[in-house]
């Protein structure tokens, strides 16, 4: 059983893969097997859906296993959650030599019609990225109003600056919203406390 379970989860890698570096249009059938090195067989077996649960899947696990980083470093605050989100990221560029980018937002940027169906679970996704990072800055004291409108501005920022950090080909970009979002949680948090 375990060698089935084992090319099942190959193939949703190397979908998650290829979302990164060609959105969800990129993610084709022959691609996958090419990547993950399946027989052809395997995927009508694994993914009776076909493609549309094989990409509906990859979501599910990227989604899935970004929001348990995020909320792995949660308790211990929002800067914390925050350099363990910024150093995955940088992790994930450079392994890739910056031609990955976040596979959740593909699918919100895509523009196909064909992956329509997906985007509540693409909505679900960061909707639980900002519980996670809301529920961290209350660790950090600030009031619960200013935590979930500065988690939304952190994921759009550090997802704008993973875009620029594959253009410009450094994570500078992403460092540099890191540091600025460290100021305006320490801002908040301070202010939260001198209005006690």
């Amino acid at each position: 059983m375990a060698p089935r379970r084992d090319t099942r989860r190959r193939m949703l890698f190397s979908a998650v893969d290829l979302m990164r570096e060609r959105g969800a249009a990129g993610v084709t059938i022959d691609a996958v097997l090419e990547r993950s090195g399946a027989p052809r067989g395997s995927v009508y077996y694994h993914f009776p859906g076909g493609r549309a649960e094989l990409v509906a899947d990859a979501l599910d696990l990227a989604g899935a296993s970004i929001t348990a980083l995020i909320e792995g470093a949660s308790g211990d605050g929002a800067i914390q959650a925050l350099h363990r989100f910024s150093a995955f990221w940088a992790s994930v560029l450079r392994d890739s030599d910056f031609a990955a980018g976040c596979p959740v937002v593909s699918v919100a940027v895509g523009g196909s019609s064909e992956e329509d169906h997906l985007r509540p679970a693409v909505a679900e996704t960061m909707g639980r990225w900002r519980d996670v990072l809301t529920a961290a800055m209350a660790v950090d004291g600030i009031e619960s109003r200013a935590a979930a409108s500065l988690a939304t501005m952190a994921i759009a920022s550090i997802e704008g600056a993973i875009i620029l950090c594959r253009v410009q080909r450094s994570v500078e970009p992403l460092d540099d919203v890191i540091g600025h979002l460290e100021g305006l949680v320490t801002a908040a948090a301070a202010g939260s406390r001198a209005g006690e």
